[in-house]
């Protein structure tokens, strides 16, 4: 099946990886020539999937009893300000709850001459908080849901703000480096080791993503191999380091109901759906040359992990049979991995 799916991607490169409790397999392919290092061991491009490494950590930071989450971002980012009777908070901003819309004001316009290229780039962090310091909500924040890049971008330079830690290192401090996330960063580095994206034809190179200003919402990219590690981390909180436990368990939290009959369930880091044997959590993202999908089963306990180098399509098929491969997964007997084996390991 996962081979199917890498076919189905029709991208040059795809990798599908998959963890049954802790036996993980993994399958490569694509429609370009194989590259110099193998497809498993390079870095591609999660985009909006980034999030939930912003959502846990919050919540980390929540549990370690440095922030409440319910702070309000202006104090924070503007010491001069007031933050006025309706403040927007860390948690409004996490919950795309705050009234902020998908982009700052200006963005468009800012990004128009790099748009087919890097659009976010030309918008960096000043610009964002700047932006956000100056806006005036249509919506009083926490009463709708509006997914928003912005708004998790303020985030992230509010948390930096909060702690007196620049973003990346934050990041790399609280959640990178206790999980041994070696192969996870937010910028390209040697040549050869991360992933090409590719236009919607899957032959045209895209350069290489730059977030600017909004690294807490799309910015890492990381290996396969590591994206399994941070969702088996989820899988089994009590296994991982002990200070994130707390924090991997309050992700699976819902906070937030939404949609006819509120099928729409959100924890503060994930999408939350239902299957027959428990609740399933997924988030996928895109860049301009580059797809990704995360999700982990509890009930299974199968993660898995989809990247792809070709830019979203209409009726594109890849978060679609990654959702499918995960919703569709089956509990084995108790103790092992769906075929009756142990799943002890990682071959």
């Amino acid at each position: 099946m996962l081979a199917e799916a890498v076919a189905a991607a029709d991208a040059p490169d795809a990798v599908f990886a998959l963890s049954r409790h802790g036996r993980r397999t993994l399958r490569t392919g694509g429609t370009a020539p194989p590259t110099p290092l193998p497809r498993e061991d390079l870095r591609y491009e999660i985009g909006s999937a980034t999030k939930t490494f912003t959502g846990l950590l919050l919540a980390e930071l929540i549990h370690a009893g440095e922030l409440t989450g319910g702070e309000p971002a202006t104090a924070l980012l503007d010491g001069t300000g007031a933050p006025g009777a309706d403040p927007v908070t860390l948690a409004h901003l996490i919950t795309h709850t705050s009234g902020l819309p998908a982009l700052p004001a200006g963005f468009h316009l800012r990004g128009l001459p790099a748009w087919r290229t890097n659009p976010y780039a030309r918008f960096p962090a000043d610009r964002v908080v700047d932006a956000f310091l100056r806006h005036r909500p249509r919506h009083r924040p926490g009463t709708r849901w509006c997914y928003s890049n912005y708004g998790v971008a303020v985030l992230g330079h509010a948390l930096a703000a909060a702690t007196g830690t620049p973003w990346e290192e934050l990041l790399a401090q609280r959640v990178l480096r206790p999980l041994g996330l070696t192969g996870t960063t937010l910028h390209p580095h040697e040549p050869g080791h991360d992933a090409a994206g590719h236009g919607k034809d899957g032959v045209s190179p895209v350069p290489a993503f730059d977030a600017g200003g909004f690294q807490a919402a799309g910015a890492v990219r990381a290996t396969p191999h590591d994206l399994l590690t941070f969702l088996e981390a989820h899988l089994d909180p009590a296994a991982a380091p002990p200070a994130l436990a707390p924090a991997l368990r309050a992700v699976r939290v819902p906070v937030l109901r939404r949609g006819l009959t509120h099928r729409h369930v959100h924890t503060i880091a994930w999408f939350r759906h239902p299957t027959d044997g428990g609740p399933m959590y997924f988030h996928s993202g895109a860049t301009l040359g580059q797809q990704a999908f995360l999700g982990f089963r509890p009930d299974t306990g199968t993660a898995l992990a989809a990247v792809c180098t070709r830019r979203f399509r209409a009726h594109d098929p890849f978060v679609a049979t990654a959702y499918r491969l995960l919703a569709e997964e089956r509990p084995g007997p108790s103790g092992t991995d769906g075929t009756g084996r142990s799943g002890a390991g990682q071959p």
